[in-house]
């Protein structure tokens, strides 16, 4: 990894989520214990002792693959300062979310893939509505391509008649101008 990484924090749901982009690899790498804490609502140190027990879970289940190919890089503390702090990519970010048991899953997995289409849209900076659709597919396509090989490695779908109800009404609620309960 590059020294040019840009470190951002991100909100879901009100809850702080650390990220940096690099640059070299054009990839985003999330805080690990700060999305353990959003689905678990947890405090901080709840969240680290909850990734430790799934790291040595996944270890013996044999999914050891996902913890081997965590990394770390330094982020800015609650304490302002840089701390090693465990981090993965959004592919990753996607199978660490169906390890934890959440009710936040379904609309976490929504938010991370708006961030990447709005990275994609900030980079291009789009003047026209067509520039601007154009990078909206792009960045269904990378939410898309990561699920699609999620899904892959996982032998099964992520997307079940549940979800993809309640993504249709939520879609339908927004088109009307609703307030969203979320």
């Amino acid at each position: 990894m590059n020294a040019e990484m840009t470190n951002k924090v991100r909100l879901f749901q009100k809850q702080q989520v650390r990220s940096i982009w690099d640059e070299e690899n054009e990839k985003w790498w999330f805080s690990v214990v700060d999305i353990v804490r959003v689905l678990t609502d947890s405090d901080y140190q709840s969240a680290r002792k909850y990734w430790k027990v799934l790291k040595g879970r996944l270890v013996k289940e044999g999914a050891n693959q996902l913890v081997t190919n965590c990394y770390q890089l330094k982020m800015r503390a609650e304490d302002g300062k840089k701390r090693l702090t465990d981090v993965m990519d959004t592919e990753q970010i996607l199978r660490l979310v169906q390890s934890i048991p959440s009710k936040k899953a379904e609309p976490f997995k929504l938010w991370l893939a708006e961030v990447s289409a709005t990275e994609i849209s900030i980079d291009e900076q789009p003047a026209t509505l067509t520039e601007s659709a154009k990078i909206a597919k792009t960045g269904a396509s990378v939410a898309k391509n990561a699920r699609v090989d999620l899904e892959k490695k996982l032998g099964r779908g992520l997307i079940s008649s549940k979800n993809a109800e309640e993504l249709g009404n939520r879609k339908r609620k927004l088109i009307k101008g609703e307030k969203d309960e979320r």
